[in-house]
């Protein structure tokens, strides 16, 4: 017998469109499902000024499917040379809903990341006084530091002296891993929300070396031990508003994971909601899907939550979804959860 539940349109706070061929090929996907996405910038160059945002704007909206209602939300990737002023100005017009700060060296295309933190004090303290979020990529880089050990050091050493010397300042821990940052967004009441992925509800570290190596299952910040993961999907599924979805769903052509040195992400837009019904259903938790996926995020950004509703209807059959996503770069590989999806958007 089917099951039916209807929730206000999601939105998605942590994507990756990449460009040109790859973002014609992949947006779909999001749209399909989501009413807005905030966007990250980590492109090649990156995002860094007014300027740059709007014209990547642009290439979205041009490469929205027709008939389609999405907003990109976009952000600036902080530098060490970021302007104040212009992040202000790209506020202050709409055109900016974060500043998205990543360690330099932490991920893909983070190169031109933040080493000093001291250099961006001032832009720091902007974003406090005209309330612009700050979305962070928490891990150190150190190499002394173990790459399973990165988000913890992280909150320790540079998130929270960070928070502390500049109140008021807005932070989205985003795709958090681990149970430090669960407790970490936990112990604190104002200012601090956290994404978590799907896929981050779905593996852990086994997923991807248990039999082999799993490319597809490789992404930054990478999955922990199976007690994060727990973690992870008590948080989700708790219904605390300071917890709401980013998928980070990050396409890599296949010959860019299948190779000795592969990128980092996991390709999840395409069946992210279906998941999500499995993980929360399989927790008792559908009641606080919506949430989750279209309450919280919206809550913390000082937007309000979609008008348009989607609806997820259980079935007998597994839900049909590609494999693959053919984009003129190369084949992209869907996320694989492990099991059979019965939900779908219907």
């Amino acid at each position: 017998m089917n099951q039916s539940l209807t929730l206000r349109r999601p939105d998605d706070w942590h994507l990756h469109l990449r460009d040109g061929a790859m973002l014609r090929a992949v947006l779909p996907e999001t749209t399909r499902h989501f009413g807005r996405a905030i966007i990250m910038p980590n492109l090649v160059p990156p995002v860094v000024t007014a300027c740059d945002a709007l014209a990547y704007r642009d290439r979205i909206i041009a490469a929205r499917p027709e008939g389609v209602d999405f907003t990109p939300l976009m952000t600036l990737y902080l530098t060490e040379q970021t302007d104040p002023a212009d992040v202000a100005a790209a506020h202050a017009s709409g055109l900016v809903s974060a500043v998205k700060l990543y360690p330099a060296g932490a991920t893909t295309n983070s190169a031109s990341g933040v080493r000093d933190f001291d250099k961006v004090r001032g832009v720091l303290e902007k974003m406090a006084e005209i309330g612009l979020p700050l979305c962070v990529h928490g891990e150190v880089t150190d190499a002394e530091v173990d790459i399973f050990d990165r988000e913890a050091v992280f909150i320790d050493r540079v998130l929270d002296p960070l928070r502390r010397t500049t109140p008021g300042l807005r932070v989205v821990m985003e795709h958090i891993t681990t149970a430090n940052g669960v407790e970490y967004v936990k112990a604190n009441d104002r200012d601090l929300g956290a994404t978590i992925t799907t896929h981050h509800l779905i593996i852990n570290r086994n997923h991807i070396l248990v039999g082999g190596i799993k490319p597809h299952y490789y992404c930054l910040p990478v999955a922990k031990r199976e007690t994060h993961r727990l973690a992870l999907r008590a948080a989700a599924t708790s219904g605390d508003p300071r917890f709401f979805l980013g998928t980070d769903s990050a396409p890599h052509t296949d010959a860019l994971k299948e190779n000795a040195c592969g990128c980092a992400g996991c390709f999840t837009a395409t069946n992210t909601m279906s998941i999500l019904a499995h993980a929360f259903e399989q927790d008792g938790a559908l009641d606080r899907l919506e949430g989750f996926t279209s309450l919280n995020g919206p809550a913390f950004y000082g937007l309000t939550p979609n008008e348009a509703r989607l609806t997820l209807t259980k079935g007998d059959t597994p839900v049909p979804y590609p494999d693959k996503i053919d984009t003129d770069d190369g084949p992209v590989t869907v996320f694989d959860p492990g099991f059979p999806l019965y939900w779908r958007v219907t």
